[in-house]
């Protein structure tokens, strides 16, 4: 078994941080804590738990000059985009607690003489999650605070691409004041983070990550009845109706695609352009694509950075090379963004046209700087083709017509629907998806109910 965690950084392929793997012992304490403290934590009233992450929210604030610092070096992220991730952070953590009080409140029955009936939300024990890398705060906070704040402890496993995150979670949240125990972070093996997955201490798992190792989690979970959330990625399209602000659309699709170097699981991968403004959208996206500043994050021009991993470089060239072979066209010529290109990981956006279906870069999650770009005819085709995938995280109808963009949404197979929005994660909202995306929710009311199990009372109150 490896003994260090390295990390190596995309910004020049150094080492920029080594960390040693927890031992055996090291989990085994940490699950015993983990279950003693929230035993205890369980009974404490919800507005109490508020507090504690109202002062979390505040600790974790104190912290963001150190947290923009080392996140660029981590996975990429130009270093002008970061203190987005931890404004971010703190709106959800801030909506969480909105919606704690009224989601975590007992369910009363309708009246019956004699009787007094309602259901309980009970906290599930410990919460083992796993978060991906590519926005390291945001995807942590989705299951951290809420499970906090139902009654749960907290065993944070990061990435081992952003493994600083969980150490910074875990300065705040001692910072704050939260008791000892509630909330951990483990640097983990594979092999090690499958064995927490099998303890019985653990009472619910949250992953964020690739279909791959989404089954993986599954598999590993099967042999018990827990919980499993899995939020697996995406394909997600964008569909350019003949009426659009074709402007607005082409400034927001643009970002949707290429902001942090197209490494989300909701950036914009396809989309599908009505024929009559199909002309004018390329020439426009094309535009404002090559205005982008490819370089070193750590310069505050750069607003395009490498991605995280080689793997991902080899998705990337993969899936263009392939759509080439089969007649694509690419409307982006790299030399364009070569004198400032530092290394393999540093990718130039890309467009792609004369795509189709039978095409990697159109049905498989790409996760880089690249979009195919498809004319249609009209709406059902564009339909037809949003839901050729074996995705369904979110989709995007860019229209000035709320009728039309509600119609064509809701018969689209996807988490989340937007109007003339795309990329972004509202707290009040459930966020889930379909198909190979995953199952379960964060987020929103309805979040909490993954995070805690009904506990039904029925009371006869007169025996006599």
């Amino acid at each position: 078994m490896p003994e260090k965690l390295h990390v190596i950084s995309p910004v020049n392929n150094s080492m920029f941080a080594e960390r040693t793997f927890h031992s055996e012992n090291e989990i085994n304490a940490a699950l015993t804590r983990a279950d003693m403290a929230q035993q205890i934590w369980k009974s404490v009233p919800v507005f109490e738990r508020i507090e504690q992450i109202e002062k979390f929210i505040q600790s974790f604030s104190n912290l963001s000059d150190q947290i923009c610092e080392e996140l660029p070096w981590q996975m990429g992220r130009p270093i002008v985009q970061v203190p987005n991730e931890v404004a971010s952070t703190i709106e959800r953590a801030k909506g969480m607690i909105d919606l704690a009080a009224e989601s975590l409140e007992n369910i009363v029955i309708g009246k019956k003489e004699g009787f007094f009936r309602y259901i309980k939300r009970e906290p599930l024990g410990t919460i083992f999650v796993v978060p991906a890398w590519n926005y390291p705060y945001l995807i942590a906070i989705n299951s951290i605070v809420p499970g906090l704040l139902a009654g749960n402890s907290i065993i944070l496993k990061h990435s081992a691409q952003t493994p600083l995150v969980a150490e910074r979670f875990a300065d705040a949240f001692k910072a704050a004041g939260l008791p000892d125990g509630l909330f951990q972070y483990l640097h983990l093996t594979h092999e090690d983070t499958a064995r927490v997955i099998r303890d019985s201490r653990v009472g619910f798992v949250a992953f964020t990550g690739s279909v791959e190792g989404g089954q993986h989690i599954q598999k590993v979970a099967s042999d018990r009845f827990i919980g499993v959330g899995l939020e697996l990625g995406g394909k997600d399209p964008a569909y350019v109706h003949r009426d659009a602000n074709l402007a607005f659309a082409i400034e927001n699709l643009v970002s949707g695609a290429f902001f942090n170097s197209g490494q989300s699981c909701c950036s914009i991968e396809r989309i599908y352009v009505h024929q009559d403004l199909y002309k004018d959208f390329l020439e426009g996206f094309v535009e404002l694509t090559k205005k982008y500043k490819l370089g070193n994050p750590l310069d505050r021009e750069t607003n395009l950075g490498p991605v995280a991993k080689n793997s991902v470089v080899a998705t990337v060239r993969q899936h263009v090379n392939d759509a080439l072979k089969k007649g694509a066209k690419t409307l982006i010529d790299p030399d364009l963004f070569t004198n400032t290109v530092l290394g393999p990981e540093y990718l130039a956006p890309q467009i792609l046209v004369d795509v189709d279906h039978g095409m990697d870069i159109m049905i498989k999650e790409t996760f880089g700087p690249v979009v195919g770009i498809m004319e249609v005819k009209n709406d059902k085709e564009a339909i037809d083709l949003m839901n050729d995938s074996p995705y369904g995280l979110t989709a995007s109808v860019w229209t000035e017509n709320e009728k039309a963009a509600l119609r064509i949404s809701d018969s689209v197979a996807t988490g989340t629907c937007y109007m003339n929005r795309c990329d972004y994660l509202d707290p009040y909202l459930a966020w889930t998806g379909v198909k190979n995306t995953g199952r379960g929710c964060s987020l929103s009311t309805i979040g909490y109910e993954q995070l805690t199990r009904p506990k039904s009372y029925h009371m006869r109150l007169n025996t006599r």
